[in-house]
């Protein structure tokens, strides 16, 4: 039996919610699917904060240059325009909704520098942002009545094209929304939900990659389904390595927030110089790419494993107080960052490209929304400006609430029948051994071939490794009975042929996407939109 809502909203981050809060008060239906606990986003890691104009010393035109400058000649600066503006509004309903913004001693909000900024702009709660937006929109949310299915895996979108192409009688000609496909975790079901409107905000792909900051949810999910539903995808080549994250013996990684640099730390090399001055005018506070590649190039000069952080310019009493959650952590492993230096090493953390969409979040799709990490606006351009992303995501989730909520009084009720999820019969096989691994080699592949530095020959043959492992995971996926590893591997598999697309189609290098065989830039910068879909879908 199939659920229907007025809207459904995939994802529980901060675009999610915020979205989600803003229809529901509007009076109408709406449903939030989470492929864990509700709690369970990017947004919740988020350390840094949002960048919005807030006080006497700054403007907009700055905040749109510095954007438009990290960006490396490809946002669009009517968007970025729009985006920043709207920035104070967002932030004060943030501000009702009670997250409570550090201030200082004198009751000015406290404001913090990050790379790339040439003001203190970053409103933050201490070093932990992302937690504090994440706990006052599900109070929202609770307070609103709305509808959390947590442990849900929505697995495929439903639309009147898919169903013409399987020979079903569809009213219209034009391709629209329906419903989607969602794996119940708990009970091991596939569900059949409908509704009009849907809006993706799943977050980013930061899993493909060997290292990275990001969740285990991390996965593309969004990406894969839409481009499966045949929605455009652009600039996937664009991945942004956070340049400063602890460095461990595993292949977990642990986010020590550039706001750090903002307070004064510096980085240091295998013999404790520092050395970002040679790399940038802007030193230790120079955009993300270039202190990434910095870092890199540093690495492998050396043969260190990592370069060290010196947080000691912060001070010693001052550096618990405004970074607690960096500075526990740091001791957990041992190290004492008011004396000792931190090692550090880049790690995947952003996805700058993603679903396109226009100014409203709405997509090619009728019925389909994107916000948040999934969609690329053409805010962020080659390159994301630190603590741009929160911002995106709260002003994106506005702007396709009153879009969503026109698109709803305009459209008619479709009464199509859904078909049924078509399972497979394949299910508890000893072969399921093979996903972990597939896995392990995707991640390898991805980090080896597709990282901070690329050539033309390394992107092949990550390509190459790609399309064998999609091969074999599709021929799975149409045989076995679908669980999370399953899908979750091939939305991995599809993001991560996505994104080396993208990248073998860029004859250049722009901002997050650094190749040795393309140096320079091209003087005309354009968006790379990736290939039309190859494999089958079910």
């Amino acid at each position: 039996m199939e659920q229907r809502y007025d809207f459904i909203v995939v994802g529980s981050g901060i675009a999610g919610l915020s979205f989600a809060l803003k229809v529901a008060h509007a009076g109408h239906s709406v449903c939030i699917l989470t492929k864990k606990d509700r709690a369970e986003s990017n947004t919740n890691y988020a350390q840094g904060g949002i960048a919005a104009v807030t006080s006497k010393g700054d403007d907009i035109e700055r905040h749109v240059s510095d954007t438009m400058r990290a960006g490396d000649g490809l946002c669009d600066e009517e968007v970025v325009r729009a985006i920043v503006s709207a920035a104070p509004e967002r932030v004060e309903e943030l501000v009702q909704l009670g997250v409570d913004f550090t201030r200082l001693e004198d009751g000015r909000r406290s404001l913090g520098k990050e790379g790339g900024h040439t003001k203190r702009r970053v409103l933050h709660v201490k070093d932990v942002t992302g937690k504090a937006i994440e706990e006052a929109l599900l109070d929202g949310i609770a307070k609103q009545g709305v509808t959390v299915l947590e442990h849900f895996f929505v697995i495929d979108l439903i639309t009147s094209s898919k169903l013409r192409r399987r020979g079903l009688d569809v009213p219209g000609k034009e391709d629209r929304l329906l419903g989607l496909y969602a794996l119940n975790v708990k009970s091991g079901e596939v569900e059949t939900f409908r509704s009009q409107a849907l809006v993706l905000a799943t977050g980013g792909v930061g899993r493909v990659y060997q290292y990275t900051t990001n969740p285990s949810i991390a996965t593309g999910d969004g990406v894969a389904m839409a481009y499966r539903a045949g929605v455009p995808v652009m600039n996937m080549e664009f991945v942004q390595f956070h340049p400063t994250t602890l460095y461990t013996k595993t292949d977990e990684r642990f986010l020590i927030t550039e706001a750090v640099r903002g307070e004064g730390a510096v980085l240091r090399d295998e013999s404790g110089n520092t050395f970002m001055g040679r790399y940038h005018e802007q030193a230790d506070l120079a955009p993300r790419d270039v202190v990434a590649r910095a870092i890199d190039q540093e690495m492998k000069r050396s043969g260190a494993p990592h370069v060290w952080l010196d947080a000691s310019p912060v001070g010693a009493e001052h550096f618990p107080e405004r970074f607690p959650n960096v500075h526990q952590t740091c001791l957990r492993h041992g190290i004492d960052p008011r004396s000792d230096f931190i090692p550090v090493v880049p790690a995947a953390h952003y996805l700058g490209g993603g679903v396109q969409t226009n100014i409203d979040s709405s997509t090619s799709l009728r019925g389909l929304y994107a916000c948040g990490e999934v969609a690329c606006t053409g805010l962020h351009g080659a390159n994301r400006l630190a603590s741009n992303s929160l911002l995106e995501a709260i002003v994106m989730a506005d702007k396709g609430v009153g879009a969503a909520l026109d698109y709803l009084k305009e459209s008619q009720e479709d009464e199509t029948e859904l078909p049924e999820w078509a399972e497979g019969d394949l299910s508890d096989s000893d072969e399921r051994v093979v996903l972990s691994h597939n896995l392990d080699e995707l991640k390898r592949a991805l980090w080896d071939y597709v990282g901070i530095v690329r050539t033309t020959k390394r992107l092949e043959r990550a390509q190459a490794r790609i399309h064998n492992l999609a091969r074999e995971i599709n021929e799975y996926y149409w045989d076995a009975k679908v669980d999370v590893s399953l899908l979750e591997l091939r939305n991995l598999v599809q993001v991560a042929d996505l994104i080396v697309d993208c990248a073998l189609q860029r004859k250049e290098s722009r901002g997050l996407h650094y190749t040795l065989d393309f140096p320079e830039r091209l003087d005309v910068p354009e968006n790379v939109m990736a290939t039309p879909l190859t494999f089958p879908e079910k």
